[in-house]
């Protein structure tokens, strides 16, 4: 699935009747890479913000909304759980939810539990 990344380059391209292939090769990677990277498999790399603004000529608006969603791509950290069975599956996800309205206390619990 894009990320906000993988929209805003897309639309670039498009937008300049360009490939995927051709965008890889202003930004010196594979396109699959590049690929991975729109799709939220792999982080860009923060030296795309000037590369892109560059081949685009983008203006200050879309400069800011490029470096904002590359930003937030660098942000995401994602957890592969298709290996694990759907009770786990839905406890974990029922912690990751609740985890924010845990104190600080029952959190140092976990840690010690866990051994973190």
């Amino acid at each position: 699935m894009l990320n906000r990344f993988g929209k805003i380059s897309r639309k670039l391209r498009i937008d300049h009747n360009e490939l995927l292939l051709e965008m890889a090769e202003c930004l010196g990677v594979s396109p699959a890479f590049l690929s991975k990277t729109e799709n939220g498999k792999a982080k860009p790399p923060v030296d795309w913000k000037y590369k892109i603004k560059a081949h685009y000529n983008l203006d200050e608006e879309s400069y800011a909304e490029l470096c904002e969603s590359i930003d937030e791509a660098r942000r995401v950290n994602t957890l592969r759980i298709h290996d694990i069975n759907e009770s786990d599956t839905d406890l974990m996800l029922a912690f990751a939810r609740k985890i924010n309205d845990m104190s600080d206390h029952e959190k140092e619990n976990l840690r010690k539990k866990f051994n973190i």
